[in-house]
């Protein structure tokens, strides 16, 4: 009937169209299954508590970037004023 829906809401909890996904696992195996959303691959997240010490570090430089450099500011002893003087008459 299609006055079901004008009444009252709909009796199910999500909509029924799943998308095909691929699964990728930390160890490089693959899932076929269907997803809510529309992505093609979808990887598992890394334990970095099993990754070797030195992996591990890496890995976190990659992710978090040391800060750039403060520049040093310029300064004016080495600029010879009376060369500007004639703008600052009126």
């Amino acid at each position: 009937n299609s006055n079901r829906a004008a009444i009252g809401h709909l009796q199910r909890q999500r909509y029924g169209r799943l998308y095909p996904l691929l699964l990728v696992s930390t160890d490089g195996s693959t899932v076929r299954l269907r997803y809510s959303e529309p992505k093609r691959i979808l990887m598992m997240p890394l334990d970095s508590n099993t990754l070797p010490e030195a992996e591990r570090k890496a890995r976190l430089r990659r992710q978090f970037p040391s800060k750039p450099k403060a520049k040093e500011e310029e300064t004016f002893e080495g600029i010879d004023l009376d060369t500007y003087k004639k703008f600052w008459k009126k």
